[in-house]
């Protein structure tokens, strides 16, 4: 995990560098300070001497002046360091993201994963800042304080040294009790995140059915179970300034008597006793800021955890290694295709699928909620990999091709219809990015979104919202389908895709298809037989397995499902996931 996040560091070194380098600096100027305190004590004020006295205070002004600059050098190295740390791991994981197949993104929420780009690399940039400063700092100045004091008198000395043992062993303690803690925190922070986000997406539906009042207490319920954590978590760091306090004191009240002794008995001068109760507050500070560099460690810890998950986690989907990247023709063939989500637990969501499509066939598929539909044509552009059997796309194994060139000819249209915020133009370049504005144009004449796009007042420049919240359902889908068809690809999937638009324009994009795009491959999955009965053939899916595989008339003839569908849509109505 370590090894992943110092990789991450790249441009840079030079500043997470210079960083210790000017903090050491500033820590041997604040160490010597005292030291020249006490020849100003005792060769220029106990001896009378004003010259030393003023020679002495203006090397302590110089030695001041210049912990300053190196502590200014320091914090601003750090900062720079720790913030272009934490945007290099903000960009990796993004990128990575994105490379990650369908099956790689089913083990992360979506709430989980903002909460890794967000919370979890804020705590890892506050940890970083603080092991490249603040972790610099407090060792070199505790060693280099209690280096002084054995200069001074090696026998005061010992009451650190029995302090730091006694310190150390509290905080071990603490952080031991304390990290586990703080990992359920941030599961919790994914609840917390997936309730906001989950109540944000669907406030419409909540207001809709007037549920507020239960949201709110769900929202409150997981606030709660965060706050609770929080309060374990952090009642057990709060020991930190107990214990840390308990040795200050003892130090002082230790080094207040046997001190006093050894200036009575002339073994040690004023002056350096006063040093050394300096050196005392410097070390006892340090472990301060060593038990604060600790508790920030341990949240981080869970943070690493998380962080490193999403940049080691190698996407199940890879190009081949000299991959094929034109696609021959629309042709679909499934030989004998199993698939499961969870490979190797032998609950297949497809069961020994053998179809073959020819090359700008239109193919309606058909079948109950949970059938596998979706599943079927995820495996045609190669969202997922058949578990046993292959899928092939103008003739070859997609697990030939090149993924983007597949994907650039195999466009699919999501059961979830997606738009970004930004221009109509630019939802549909998506597709293709350097398209003219006549090709947008025409290809939303395709989808018969023309139609309510010139209505307008911008037009094509209208503005969508993130989500294409302004614009109906229906519309929405009739964008996607614009945008897929931007690619022109060989084979169109329309997964559910017409489902908000009413039958006169779904006939009519059919029929567009049908005049405009003849030699394109169209998969057409549908609950509505309008939308299929004229497909060259229909695949009708039950229980992940191919139940019938013709046209609309013979499947009346020889599929008992597929006529009980169409009898009871024909007839005014009826329910498809109802099994009689």
């Amino acid at each position: 995990m370590i090894k992943t996040l110092l990789g991450e560091i790249r441009e840079y070194k030079h500043d997470t560098l210079m960083t210790p380098v000017y903090t050491a600096l500033e820590v041997v100027m604040e160490v010597l300070i005292p030291y020249v305190t006490a020849w100003i004590i005792d060769r220029g004020i106990n001896a009378g001497n004003l010259e030393a006295v003023v020679l002495y205070g203006g090397l302590m002004l110089i030695m001041a002046f210049l912990s300053l600059y190196f502590g200014t050098q320091a914090g601003k190295y750090a900062a720079s360091a720790a913030t272009g740390f934490a945007k290099n791991v903000r960009d990796d994981m993004y990128k990575k993201i994105q490379t990650y197949s369908f099956s790689n993104i089913d083990k992360y929420s979506t709430a989980g994963l903002v909460t890794r780009m967000t919370t979890d690399v804020t705590n890892l940039q506050n940890a970083f800042q603080m092991i490249i400063r603040i972790a610099v700092r407090p060792p070199l100045m505790l060693v280099s304080s209690v280096v002084m004091c054995f200069v001074i008198s090696p026998d005061l000395s010992t009451i650190f040294l029995v302090a730091v043992a006694v310190l150390g062993v509290a905080l071990a303690l603490i952080m031991t009790h304390a990290m586990p803690a703080f990992s359920q925190v941030f599961s919790r922070y994914d609840d917390l995140n997936a309730s906001v986000q989950e109540n944000i997406s669907g406030i419409r539906v909540v207001k809709a059915f007037v549920r507020e009042d239960y949201e709110n207490e769900k929202f409150k319920k997981a606030a709660g179970n965060l706050k609770n954590l929080f309060v374990k978590a952090e009642s057990l760091v709060a020991l930190n300034n107990p214990s840390m306090m308990l040795v200050v004191y003892g130090c002082i009240i230790s080094l207040s008597w046997f001190g006093a002794q050894h200036v009575v008995a002339g073994s040690i001068t004023t002056g350096n006793l006063t040093s050394m109760f300096s050196y005392v507050m410097s070390i006892l500070v340090s472990l301060m800021m060593l038990s604060m560099v600790f508790v920030m460690i341990t949240i981080s810890s869970a943070a690493i955890k998380r962080v490193t998950e999403v940049l080691n986690e190698e996407p199940d989907m890879k190009n081949p290694e000299n991959p094929v990247t034109e696609v021959e023709d629309g042709s679909i063939d499934f030989d004998h295709v199993n698939f499961s989500y969870r490979s190797g637990d032998g609950d297949y969501v497809l069961k020994d699928i053998n179809l073959h499509i020819d090359s700008g066939q239109t193919i309606g598929i058909l079948g109950p909620t949970g059938s596998g539909k979706s599943t079927l044509v995820a495996l045609i552009s190669r969202l997922y990999d058949a578990t046993e059997g292959s899928v092939k796309v103008g003739g070859r194994d997609v697990r030939e091709y090149d993924m983007q060139a597949l994907r650039d000819q195999v466009s699919v249209v999501l059961q979830n219809n997606v738009l970004f915020s930004g221009s109509i133009l630019d939802n549909l370049r998506w597709g293709k990015e350097d398209a003219t504005e006549e090709e947008c144009i025409e290809a939303c004449r395709l989808a018969c979104a023309d139609e309510f796009i010139e209505q307008m007042p911008d037009k094509y420049n209208t503005h969508i919202e993130q989500g294409g919240t302004n614009v109906s359902g229906g519309q929405r889908q009739r964008l996607c389908i614009a945008r897929a068809l931007m690619k022109k690809p060989k084979v169109l999937i329309l997964d559910d895709s017409t489902s908000a638009v009413d039958t006169a324009t779904d006939a009519k994009i059919r029929q567009a298809f049908r005049e405009k795009i003849p030699g394109t491959t169209k998969l057409i999955i549908s609950q509505r037989i309008s939308s299929i009965e004229d497909a060259d053939k229909i695949i009708v899916l039950y229980r992940g397995a191919v139940s019938g595989f013709d046209t609309s008339e013979k499947l009346l003839e020889t599929n008992d499902l597929y006529r009980q569908v169409y009898e009871t849509q024909v007839n005014g109505g009826g329910d498809f996931d109802r099994q009689d």
